[in-house]
C-alpha cells in the first residue's frame, strides 16, 4: 500500500463570480461561517494522512501564505489575555516549517495546467488534488475514503456523485464499466457533456487521487473544453496504461465556487453547530413566514 503523503491544491482563480469581495480577498480565503474555504480542503487533506501541502496560486493571493504562517504578535497578545481558546483556535492553521509550498500559474490555461505545474513538487509518487471550491461535509472526510479505496486499487481515483441528467453538462462524467460497491471502474470519462450524449449521471468532483504518470498526459495532450487543458483528458488518455476508478463518496458536496452554493454551504454548516442551530433556525423560520401583501 502506497502511502499519499502530498497534496496539490489549485487556487489560482480570479473569483470573478464574488465580485466585488474578491477585488482584494482571494476567494479561498471567503468565510464560510467562520473559517476560511482553503482551511476546510487543508483540514480534509491533513485527516488523510496528507503530510506535504503543494498551492497552484496566481498574484494577489499573498494572503493565503500569510494565512498559514505563524501570527507571533497575534497568539502573543491572546496568550497575555489570557483568551486560551481563540489561542488554539489560531494555532490550528499554523502548518508545520518546510510543508507548504507555493507554485505560480502565470496565465489560466485549466485545471490540467495548474496540476502539470507541481511535478517537480510531487515527483515519482501518487498523490492527491483537492479543489477548495467543492466543500464536502461527510462523517469521515471524502478524501480519506478516497486513499482507503485507492490502497485496494490503486490507479488514478477520482470522486464521483450522482447528479440529475440535465446536470451533466457542468461536470466531468464517468463512462463506467463495471461497480463493486462504492467504486466504478471507468473506460472513459466525458467533459461536460450535453445530456444526451452523457454516459452516465456519475460526475467528477474535486477530489482526485493521480499516479505519477498523469504528468506525461498532461504534457502530451491538446487543448480540450473551454480551450483549456483539462484534467479529465489526461485521465481519460491513460485509460489502459492505468486503471481508472470512480468512488461514490459518502457525503454532501457544496459548490462554493457559485454564489448560491456559498449561501447554502453557509447556511448548512451553521445548523450543524449547536452554538449557532438554535438562533439561526428561529431566524431562518421567522423570514419564512407568509407576508401580507401591500395594499
Amino acid at each position: 500500500m502506497t502511502h499519499i503523503r502530498k497534496a496539490v491544491f489549485p487556487i489560482a482563480g480570479m473569483g470573478t463570480r464574488f465580485l466585488p469581495a474578491t477585488k482584494s480577498v482571494p476567494k479561498e480565503m471567503l468565510p464560510l461561517v467562520d473559517k476560511p474555504l482553503i482551511q476546510y480542503a487543508l483540514d480534509e487533506a491533513r485527516e488523510a494522512g496528507i503530510e506535504e501541502f503543494i498551492f497552484v496560486t496566481a498574484a494577489g493571493k499573498g494572503a493565503l501564505e500569510d494565512y498559514f504562517d505563524t501570527a507571533r504578535a497575534l497568539e502573543q497578545q491572546l496568550r497575555d489575555n489570557g483568551k486560551t481558546s481563540a489561542l488554539e483556535t489560531l494555532e490550528q492553521t499554523n502548518l508545520p516549517e518546510g510543508s507548504l509550498s507555493f507554485v505560480r500559474q502565470k496565465h489560466p490555461r485549466g485545471l490540467g495546467h495548474a496540476v502539470s505545474l507541481a511535478r517537480r513538487l510531487v515527483g515519482d509518487e501518487p498523490f492527491a488534488v483537492l479543489l477548495p471550491d467543492d466543500v464536502i461535509s461527510a462523517p469521515k472526510g471524502a478524501l480519506s475514503q478516497l486513499v482507503d479505496a485507492h490502497a485496494q486499487t490503486g490507479g488514478h481515483m477520482v470522486a464521483t456523485m450522482r447528479v440529475a441528467p440535465d446536470q451533466t453538462g457542468s461536470y466531468g462524467v464517468i463512462d463506467p464499466e463495471t461497480s463493486v460497491g462504492r467504486v466504478i471502474r471507468a473506460r472513459g470519462m466525458v467533459e461536460k457533456p450535453r445530456p444526451e450524449k452523457a454516459p452516465s449521471t456519475q460526475a467528477v468532483v474535486g477530489r482526485y487521487i493521480l499516479e505519477p504518470s498523469i504528468f506525461d498526459r498532461l504534457a502530451q495532450i491538446s487543448p480540450g473544453a473551454g480551450g483549456e487543458l483539462q484534467l479529465t483528458d489526461a485521465i481519460c488518455a491513460d485509460i489502459g496504461a492505468t486503471q481508472v476508478a470512480g468512488y461514490q463518496f459518502e457525503g454532501e458536496r457544496f459548490d462554493c465556487g457559485s454564489v448560491q452554493g456559498f449561501v447554502q454551504a453557509t447556511a448548512a454548516f451553521a445548523l450543524a453547530r449547536t452554538d449557532l442551530n438554535l438562533e439561526l433556525t428561529e431566524f431562518l423560520s421567522g423570514r419564512m413566514k407568509p407576508r401580507p401583501l401591500a395594499a
